[in-house]
């Protein structure tokens, strides 16, 4: 039977209900989210999700985004790209598990937001739970929250740690036992899979959390723990998972994670045809377009979630990456500020205060609120990367070193742990070992400039001297939107020096026009012209060539004397020219 909206409403009420009174908080609070997600429908619920909506009502067509403002209101919603599903349908578009039987109060919009705020209470996001209720101050239970944060100083000091659970051996035989015999229920089968991955059993546990989330499909922790154990799109693809909505959801996220950027984007645009308020959907629009570097549109983005949301800290972090990379030092600042004051001992809170210290170049500051958040939780994977980035800053390279292999340890799909761990083994001066790691990220997020280009670097240092192989690099770069500039001048310069001037003349030509197009102008801008000019008269194209020639003459330096050289030997030969034709016709 096909799912409406409604349906998905006493569902998600249901879950959010039964996670929060089982302990699993964090799931409870994904479910509630959700469910106030869910726009209100002016007019009744289809019968099917799976009817095709009328053109005349999609508010989403025609266009792939909605450019927004930094002004708008809280109308601000995503259009969907073109062929998108509109109205009706997440991917499945099926319940195939019972809809729980909705209460009393199903139709209450107001039962909705006090099971949202009940949920952050139960996460200890108790401003959250306040801005939701607006009535509520919140004030008894922020001061409770003001007395925990003062023990969070009291946690040990960081460091690897050998401790085992010795009970993992009997909980495995107890639930063995259980799930063998039938006698064990979805909640359990989550810890099952828990302690199996705990004990390097991977393939058992993504059978048993495949067997949990058929069973209760809206427990959202458990459908992290089978997405973190999903380490390629093969694996994922031959899980035997159920058709139902919740599993849209997680392969989008499934898809995000492993950077299979523009199927996650897809999927999650055709979620928001039901799902239109969901904030969690706007943050992981946000962070695939962060991911594929379109930083404007997820910086218009995440303005719109703090607006709507302003204790928000859920992706925030991510938020605090983008502005990094776009230097935005000002609104870094507002944001490390405002997380403060909302939750200063979330982990994000103190990742987010770290960029903003390493973006005014303070950077022992920047590893000791990295640290902070790694005692909050040490297996918050981009403290240990960017903390790795921070001793590389500071020459600490032993330490750098082990950042980023813990890192790795954590998710070996980070590709900025490797990228780092490149980035140390050539600091060093050790090329191999910098290009094994350089490959491995490249791997990872092939459609990343930098990686290429860092590798290329290496094919050309004086060890290794791979000319070939740092110009299959570089092409790679420059055919990924080489931002920097950098793949197209070496491709120039390395053809140059294996003596291949026409493929040498045609990386320069193309670097000229872009930074022509950015109003760039320096060395290398100077060096194409020069170049240029000279390729052009010595295949006999001296008109192109007098005009790169001219051009030089605006510039001072050795290049300019050697462009008036150039075009005087233009002059004689263009004389000599006329006079051997004349010969020609007199004989």
């Amino acid at each position: 039977m096909a799912s409406s909206k409604e349906t998905y409403r006493v569902e998600l009420r249901a879950a959010a209900r039964q996670l929060g009174e089982r302990g699993l908080y964090s799931a409870a609070k994904w479910a509630a989210e959700l469910l106030v997600g869910i726009e209100p429908d002016a007019t009744p619920a289809p019968s099917s999700v799976m009817d095709t909506p009328s053109s005349s009502g999609s508010a989403a067509s025609g266009g792939r985004l909605l450019h927004l403002h930094r002004s708008g209101g809280s109308s601000f919603r995503r259009r969907l790209r073109p062929g998108a599903a509109e109205a009706g349908t997440p991917l499945g578009g099926v319940s195939y598990v019972s809809t729980p039987i909705p209460d009393d109060d199903a139709f209450d919009v107001g039962v909705d937001r006090y099971l949202l705020a009940k949920t952050y209470f139960d996460c200890r996001e108790y401003r959250r739970a306040a801005h939701v209720l607006r009535g509520q101050t919140g004030r008894k239970a922020a001061g409770e929250k003001r007395k925990e944060e003062e023990t969070v100083e009291l946690e040990g000091s960081l460091g690897k740690s050998n401790a085992v659970n010795q009970e993992l051996v009997a909980l495995e035989r107890e639930l063995a036992t259980h799930r063998r015999t039938g006698a064990i229920d979805s909640f359990c089968l989550y810890l099952y899979g828990i302690v199996l991955r705990d004990k390097g059993s991977e393939a058992l546990a993504r059978t048993v959390l495949v067997e949990s989330v058929n069973s209760y499909p809206w427990n959202w922790s458990a459908w992290l723990e089978l997405q973190s154990l999903c380490t390629s799109s093969d694996i994922l693809n031959n899980l035997n998972i159920k058709n139902h909505w919740m599993k849209d959801f997680f392969l989008a996220s499934a898809h995000l994670e492993l950077k299979m950027h523009e199927e996650a984007l897809k999927r999650y645009e055709r979620l928001m045809g039901v799902f239109r308020c969901s904030d969690y959907i706007q943050a992981q629009i946000a962070t695939v377009q962060y991911s594929m570097r379109d930083l404007d549109e997820a910086d218009m983005i995440f303005e719109e979630l703090l607006r709507t949301d302003p204790f928000r800290v859920d992706s925030m972090d991510v938020y605090s990456n983008l502005l990094y990379a776009k230097e935005s030092s000002t609104a870094l600042s507002f944001l490390a500020h405002r997380v403060f004051l909302t939750d200063k001992y979330r982990p994000e809170s103190c990742c987010i205060i770290a960029n903003y210290y390493s973006l005014k170049g303070q950077h022992e500051k920047s590893v000791l609120y990295f640290q902070r958040a790694l005692k909050l939780n040490r297996k918050y994977l981009s403290a240990w990367t960017l903390m790795g980035h921070e001793f590389v800053e500071l020459k600490n390279t032993p330490a750098a070193i082990d950042a980023y292999r813990r890192a790795v340890d954590i998710n070996p799909r980070d590709y900025r742990a490797w990228y780092g761990l490149g980035q140390i083994y050539e600091m060093m001066g050790m090329p191999f070992y910098a290009v094994y790691y350089f490959r491995k990220s490249s791997y990872l997020q092939p459609n990343d400039a930098r990686l290429w280009n860092a590798m290329a670097q290496c094919y050309e240092s004086d060890q290794l001297q791979m000319i070939e192989e740092a110009i299959k690099c570089y092409e790679r770069s420059a055919n990924n939107n080489d931002t920097e500039g950098i793949a197209l001048h070496q491709l120039a310069k390395l053809h140059g020096m294996l003596g291949q001037s026409e493929e040498a003349a045609f990386y320069y030509k193309k670097d000229l026009e872009r930074m022509e197009v950015e109003e760039r102008q320096g060395q290398n801008f100077v060096e194409a012209l020069l170049f240029l000019a000279k390729h052009c008269k010595s295949i006999g194209r001296f008109e192109e060539a007098e005009h790169y020639c001219t051009r030089l003459l605006d510039y001072t330096g050795p290049e300019r004397e050697t462009a008036k050289s150039i075009l005087q030997g233009l002059k004689r030969a263009q004389s000599v020219l006329p006079l051997m034709d004349i010969d020609h016709f007199a004989m």
